[in-house]
This record gives C-alpha cells, structure tokens and sequence, in this order.
C-alpha cells in the first residue's frame, strides 16, 4: 500500500529527499509525473495539500526496488509517514508501478 503524510507532519522537509520516485510534495506545490521519474508526463496536478507536505498515491512504491523499508517513514522525526490503508497494493503491484515510473 502507499504510504500517507497525516496532519501530524511538522513539515520539517525531511522525507521530501528520501523519496526515490520523487512523490512528497511540500504544501500548495502542484505535481507531475515527470518530476524526478522517465515518464513523459509533465501535466502540472493540483497540490493535494495546503497546510503540510503530501505523498502522491500514484507515484509511491514503499521504496520496493530501492529500500527495504519506506524511507520517508525511517526519517519521520513525528512518525507521520503512515500506511495509507485506502490505497492497498501487493509487492508485485508496487514493483510494476515502480518500473512504469522508471522504466
């Protein structure tokens, strides 16, 4: 399952760098695809935060092809990066969406 920033966040920045696929969006920024992947899509999406930093479902793997562990969740110094339990996907879910996003 993805991975989720509760209202809890300090928006310290620190899981912004960690995330290999580029998915933690500090608050009011709008994102793309494109933005740190190979995919072609560079249509700028609405922030889907105003108040603290977000986690983009579609582009999160739980770091699954990179770490052994969600890295933004082992550098939360709040412990905000949570399991998103309305967006639920097996491992081989999340490496096919990894290689989609890299690929």
């Amino acid at each position: 399952m993805a991975i989720k920033i509760t209202e809890d966040c300090i928006n310290c920045e620190a899981c912004e760098p960690e995330c290999p696929n580029n998915a933690i969006y500090a608050p009011e920024e709008n994102w793309r695809f494109s933005d740190g992947t190979n995919m072609k899509d560079n249509t700028e999406n609405q922030h889907l935060s105003d108040e603290f930093f977000y986690i983009v479902t579609d582009k999160c793997t739980e770091c699954k092809g990179f770490n052994d562990e969600p890295a933004c969740a082992s550098v939360c110094p709040v412990d905000c990066c949570v399991p998103d339990e309305d967006n639920v996907e097996n491992e081989a879910e999340l490496l096919a969406k990894k290689d989609k996003l890299h690929l």
